[in-house]
């Protein structure tokens, strides 16, 4: 009724094949990240032969805050990718998914 869609199940995307692709800085992974988790830096994203050649495979972006991971999921949806999704903060979907 007001545009809000139910949060999606990221456990569920990632046991259908998803990805989570983490945008910050190589050094900003190094400190922490997702377990299994691709980092792409938000300026590589464009021509980084990591991203799935599937356009309807799950993908989960994340970064620090949500910013850049936005960001990203407007690129990949403008490159035709259709399952995407913005994870937020790399910690808050790491909670999420319990890894």
């Amino acid at each position: 009724m007001l545009g809000i869609s139910p949060a999606p199940d990221y456990n569920q995307l990632l046991r259908e094949g998803g990805i989570i692709v983490d945008v910050r800085s190589k050094a900003e992974f190094a400190v922490g990240h997702i377990k299994g988790s691709k980092n792409i830096p938000l300026p590589n994203l464009n021509s980084n032969p990591a991203i799935p050649k599937d356009k309807n495979k799950p993908i989960i972006t994340c970064c620090a805050s949500g910013m850049r991971s936005g960001s990203a999921k407007s690129i990949l949806k403008s490159k035709g990718y259709t399952n995407v999704y913005n994870g937020g903060s790399w910690l808050g979907l790491n909670n999420k998914i319990g890894t």
